[in-house]
C-alpha cells in the first residue's frame, strides 16, 4: 500500500513521484517547495538534508511538497542536467498554486536542487521565499542572484566541500544592497551536515517563523 502523503503529480514526460505533509497541530501559514540533490549522485526526496530541511518548513507551519525528479525512484523519464529538473520543479510548484492557493510560497533545495530552486523561484512573482541549502557555487554558475528581489536564507556548512563559504560571503554582500538576505554558516559542519543537521533545521524554522510574521503583521496593517 502506497503510504499515505505520498501523491504522482502528472507531467509532461509522465508522473512526479512526491510527499505532500502538512503541519502537524499548527495552522496552515504557507507552502513550500523542496528539491533534493544531484540524481546522478545518488539525491532522492528522501535524502536526510532534504527531510530536515522540510521538517523544518512543518514545523514553521507550512504544507511541504517533496519531489523526485525524473528518473529517481517512481518518476517517469530520466536525467536532464537540470533543464528538465526545472521543469519538474515548476510543475510542482504549480500543483501548490493549484491545491493550496493564496498561501505565501517559499522553495527551498539542497545542493543541485538549491540551484534549480533558485533559477526557478527568482523570477516567479509567484515565490514569496528562497531557501537556498548548501549552496554549490563551485560547481555551477549563480550569476543570475544578481537579479533576486525575494527574501533569501542561505544555510552552509564551515567547511562545505562544493561551494567555499567565502565565495558566498561575496555573493550575500553584493545581495545586501539589493534585497533582504541572510547567510546562516553551520561551524564544523561540511555539505551533508553530518552531526549539524539539528542546527540546520533550527536555522531553516527560525528563519521562516520570522519571515512570516512580517508577511502576516504586513498584511494586517495593509488592512487598517
Amino acid at each position: 500500500m502506497y503510504p499515505a502523503g505520498n501523491i504522482f503529480i502528472p507531467v509532461s514526460h509522465g508522473r512526479l513521484e512526491a510527499i505532500v505533509k502538512e503541519p502537524h497541530d499548527k495552522a496552515i501559514t504557507g507552502t513550500a517547495l523542496v528539491l533534493h540533490p544531484l540524481p546522478t549522485g545518488g539525491g532522492t526526496m528522501h535524502n536526510k538534508v532534504v527531510y530536515r530541511a522540510a521538517s523544518a518548513l512543518n514545523d514553521a507551519g507550512l504544507i511541504t511538497l517533496r519531489i523526485n525528479f525524473r528518473g529517481v525512484g517512481q518518476s517517469s523519464g530520466e536525467f536532464d542536467e537540470g533543464k528538465g529538473e526545472l521543469d519538474d520543479a515548476r510543475s510542482a510548484l504549480e500543483y501548490l498554486e493549484r491545491e493550496y492557493p493564496d498561501k505565501p510560497l517559499t522553495v527551498c533545495g539542497f545542493s543541485f536542487g538549491a540551484r534549480v530552486g533558485m533559477e526557478l523561484g527568482v523570477p516567479d512573482r509567484r515565490v514569496n521565499y528562497l531557501i537556498s541549502v548548501g549552496t554549490p557555487i563551485d560547481k555551477y554558475d549563480f550569476t543570475f542572484l544578481q537579479n533576486c528581489r525575494k527574501s533569501l536564507l542561505f544555510v552552509h556548512g564551515e567547511h562545505d566541500e562544493f561551494g567555499d563559504v567565502q565565495k558566498l560571503r561575496t555573493i550575500v554582500k553584493e545581495l545586501e544592497t539589493k534585497t533582504d538576505v541572510h547567510l546562516e554558516v553551520i561551524p564544523g559542519a561540511g555539505h551533508f551536515f553530518e552531526g549539524r543537521l539539528d542546527q540546520l533545521k533550527e536555522a531553516i524554522s527560525s528563519w521562516m517563523i520570522a519571515k512570516l510574521k512580517e508577511h502576516s503583521e504586513a498584511a494586517q496593517n495593509n488592512k487598517n
